[in-house]
């Protein structure tokens, strides 16, 4: 979906109010719908990651021919409901079989609640109409006590997705799989409205759940200007990485987010790859009603490497009163090399993705029909305690991203003190250290651009900011820059060794 398109539209449905959660039921009365697929004529979906023009919605990017498919779920009255439970869904954060001999750490289940302090949203933001959100101080009481570091490691909630993925033995399935899994990252933004902090420059998260998830990651805020993260995540049989940067507008009366940045999973024991990048995120009813979030536009999931040509489209339909099909809806298919019909995904952003093999097909070229096998549920969500409504919405995950730990390094998101000070309540205090660490923040990049200016005019080069754990590398098949892992920080943690690290806070 083009953002000028999606732009206009949400100016209709601008005071809609917000859908109950999980409200969307079963989607057993959706499971046949259409859906236009762009023709495309080559493999074009590299862009840069800094274009602000470029739409996050990259499904019809430089198409305008398209080809409609019906899809027709078989045998639906009879359907195993076996199928439709997930596997995975009793995994809800505790440690699997094959981990329960090791000793995992206990960890918290909830933050503090969060004080109520009004605050006049209008009298803030009304300067802010048409600017760069990410360029503007704005107080805590906008925010969550989270970074968007923290916020960017709750992409892995449901990595089990991709445990299942990295079993399957045939490409289209496994790519099914990393389509639900991509869909799930929505899941937490339903309800949380609160803003994450802006990482200073250098700020890093770590996040390792090896013991009881399988997992662990490590975030660095790459860029400044443009705010960037650069990501690198290892799990069961799989790895994760992106390079994430957005551009935000508040327009008045609501806000739209679009992400730039592509993300990859990479499956080595097959040498399958998966680059996509999100779709646009806005937040309505800024000005009067209840804050509330949709997810809109189209999503291209491309096969690399071994996986090469295979793809996936999909589509997240806006909101609207004015449609007959369930909101915050999700349907897409997956293709093979061949540009046939493999897999049908179906379901929406916040309750579950279902999918489904093709197992016939009929029609003409132009107008084909996909007729389906049985759904099975590829992830459903866990919803988060009854009570955490007092705390930010937070997901049981979320609570424990912020959660105290030895040995960090020094510039990990859990150590900066504004944040820390929010999640203890003392929100005054927290607004204090906020515009103390901003201020210091400009002050070493002051510094930086006098020693440029000293440097130029001495006819000497100056080197530009390096990042500590990601370097800036071509990235394969493009001519474009990308920030990739070096692959030291853990061996750096293990000797605790954080010389390099700079003082942020």
């Amino acid at each position: 979906m083009d953002n000028t398109t999606s732009a206009s539209d949400d100016e209709d449905n601008e005071f809609y109010d917000a859908q109950e959660e999980g409200g969307t039921g079963t989607l057993q009365e959706d499971s046949s719908f259409i859906l236009n697929i762009p023709v495309t004529t080559h493999h074009n979906h590299r862009r840069n990651s800094n274009d602000a023009t470029g739409s996050s919605s990259e499904g019809e990017e430089g198409n305008s021919e398209t080809q409609q498919v019906l899809v027709v779920a078989e045998n639906l009255d009879n359907m195993d409901m076996t199928d439709r439970i997930s596997v995975h869904s009793s995994q809800a954060l505790t440690p699997t079989l094959s981990n329960q001999s090791k000793v995992v750490r206990k960890r918290r289940t909830r933050v503090t609640d969060k004080p109520n302090y009004p605050l006049n949203l209008w009298s803030i933001i009304k300067n802010c109409i048409g600017k760069d959100l990410s360029k503007i101080p704005m107080p805590v009481n906008f925010n969550e006590p989270l970074s968007m570091l923290q916020r960017l490691t709750e992409d892995f909630e449901y990595s089990e997705i991709l445990d299942k993925a990295a079993q399957a033995k045939d490409t289209c399935e496994q790519l099914a799989y990393v389509t639900a899994f991509t869909v799930s990252s929505y899941s937490t933004t339903s309800n949380r409205t609160g803003k994450p902090f802006n990482p200073l420059l250098g700020e890093t998260y770590e996040c390792d759940r090896t013991d009881d998830l399988g997992w662990r990651c490590i975030n660095e805020q790459v860029s400044h200007h443009p705010p960037m993260a650069a990501q690198y995540c290892e799990g069961r049989g799989w790895r994760c990485w992106q390079e994430f940067t957005m551009t935000s507008k508040f327009r008045g009366k609501y806000i739209q987010i679009v992400p730039l940045g592509y993300t990859h999973v990479e499956f080595p024991a097959t040498g399958n790859k998966y680059t996509w990048r999100k779709v646009t995120t806005t937040v309505h009813n800024i000005i009067v009603g209840k804050l509330w979030v949709d997810n809109h536009g189209d999503m291209e999931i491309f096969g690399e490497g071994s996986a090469k040509g295979v793809k996936c489209h999909l589509k997240y339909l806006p909101y609207s009163y004015f449609t007959r099909d369930t909101q915050r809806r999700v349907k897409g298919v997956v293709m093979d090399n061949s540009n046939q019909v493999k897999w049908v995904i179906n379901g929406t952003w916040d309750t579950k993705i279902e999918i489904a093999p093709v197992t016939s097909t009929s029609g003409s070229m132009e107008n084909p029909v996909y007729k389906t096998g049985n759904y099975k549920t590829a992830w459903t969500r866990r919803m988060p305690p009854p009570d955490s409504d007092k705390y930010y919405n937070f997901t049981l995950l979320a609570c424990q991203l912020n959660e105290p730990e030895p040995n960090l390094a020094p510039t990990d998101s859990r150590l900066r003190p504004d944040q820390r000070l929010m999640e203890d309540g003392k929100w005054n205090e927290s607004n204090q250290e906020k515009l103390r660490l901003e201020e210091c923040q400009r002050a070493r990049r002051r510094q930086r651009e006098a020693e440029a200016e000293t440097a130029a005019a001495e006819g000497r080069p100056y080197p530009p900011y390096e990042p500590i754990w990601f370097g800036k590398e071509k990235e394969e098949g493009t001519d474009q820059l990308v920030h990739v892992y070096k692959g030291t920080y853990w061996d750096s943690k293990a000797k605790q060794d954080w010389s390099k690290c700079p003082t942020i806070f």
